[in-house]
């Protein structure tokens, strides 16, 4: 059967919670549990946006427990906090898979860079929060699975923006990010050469870990007469560097890409936020479509809000029910809950519906970059508004 046709649980999702199944509301260590093994970043430098990304993992097993599981299974989501310690991610993988997991959700580029080869030795299909554009070819990461478009694309789609509505002139941007790989990740896999192509004068800038000023450097951004600054980090240093700027009085654009387009990103700025911009892959809980609605319902029935929940909730959802539904034809074909079997159910997915929280995802046998699109938000009166509809990223000119 066609993995497109196939919508049973698309359907069961939309339908919102039901009578929760006893003896399923967690897993337990079940004799028959399907081991899934996670690492998060619940109190290093990423945190700040790791905890939600963390709440949505949770969340989206407890659902699907109530629900009995995967095919009568209950998933056993085995997962620590690793700080964004590479190391201590390297020692956490290899823990899990002697534990037995068939599938893992990662976190961190550097960590999830660093394993790709162990992950494909092991067969085991691995989706991290990482959104590096390596991550997403088979030839460099045959197990590794996107599912929201990279950081490369993410910067094409924000370039290409820019690009689109500077008007006369050279447009000059500013990337300012994370020192570690997830923030030069946009720039260093074709983000630069793109810029190039587009007759865009980019520079980057460093976020030092823990800094709480970027004033100076906002006055080499200044000089260097950028009307636009692209943020390539999470939401707290983020919203220091708005609130840096507008202090200033700086004149520019702020676009965020994916870890801090967020609420939170509002939260922290204040009035510093309004009018900022971001690459948002995944709605957030407050954007009502059926992807939204069934996380709200689940929510509300364990005496909860969206309240401070922001949109990587959503995604870290959405994540791990892609590959539940993975799992689930495995199961429901008959066949071995293998890693091999896993990879290779994912690699027949033709516009999976995404139930309006991101678009149809797609992956092939030899592109894992299961979407390549994505809306532009603008804060709006303290809130993410859509500015566009769903845009797919530019190839190279």
């Amino acid at each position: 059967m066609s993995r497109r046709q196939d919508t049973r649980p698309i359907r069961l999702l939309v339908a919102g919670l039901v009578t929760l199944i006893a003896g399923c509301g967690g897993s337990g260590g079940a004799a028959n549990a399907i081991k899934v093994g996670a690492i998060f970043d619940l109190t290093g430098p990423t945190a700040d946006v790791g905890t939600d990304y963390a709440a949505g993992m949770r969340g989206f097993v407890d659902w699907i427990n109530m629900q009995g599981g995967i095919e009568g299974r209950p998933i056993d989501l085995i997962y620590q906090d690793y700080a964004y310690q590479v190391p201590r991610a390297e020692q956490l993988y290899s823990q899990f898979v002697n534990e037995g997991v068939v599938a893992f959700m990662g976190w961190g580029t550097g960590d999830t860079e660093a394993l790709k080869l162990r992950i494909a030795e092991d067969e085991i299909p691995f989706s991290s929060a990482s959104l590096s554009h390596v991550l997403g070819d088979p030839a460099e990461a045959p197990y590794n699975f996107l599912l929201a478009p990279s950081y490369s694309d993410q910067f094409r789609i924000a370039l290409d923006w820019i690009a689109q509505n500077h008007g006369e002139g050279t447009p000059v941007v500013a990337l300012m990010h994370n020192t570690a790989p997830f923030g030069t990740s946009p720039a260093r896999l074709g983000g630069i050469e793109f810029a190039e192509a587009r007759g865009i004068d980019l520079t980057l800038y460093d976020m030092p870990r823990g800094a709480v000023d970027y004033t100076a450097e906002f006055s080499r951004i200044r000089q260097s007469g950028a009307r636009y600054v692209v943020f390539q980090n999470t939401s707290a240093p983020a919203a220091v560097a708005l609130q840096n700027a507008a202090s200033l009085g700086l004149d520019a654009t702020f676009i965020c890409l994916n870890w801090c387009a967020n609420e939170l990103l509002v939260r922290l700025a204040g009035d510093a936020a309004e009018g900022a911009m971001g690459t948002i892959p995944y709605a957030p809980l407050s954007v009502d479509v059926p992807g939204t609605r069934v996380i709200r319902e689940y929510l509300e029935a364990r005496g909860e809000s969206i309240e401070g929940k922001t949109n990587a909730y959503t995604q870290a959802w959405w994540t791990f029910a892609v590959f539940a539904e993975a799992m689930r034809q495995v199961a429901a074909a008959g066949d071995e809950l293998t890693g091999a079997n896993i990879k290779a159910a994912l690699e027949t997915f033709t516009d999976f519906d995404m139930q309006g929280v991101t678009v149809p995802l797609t992956f092939t046998p030899t592109d894992h970059l299961g979407s390549k699109g994505l809306r532009i938000f603008r804060v709006e009166g303290g809130e993410w508004v859509p500015m566009t509809e769903f845009i797919q990223a530019p190839a190279m000119p």
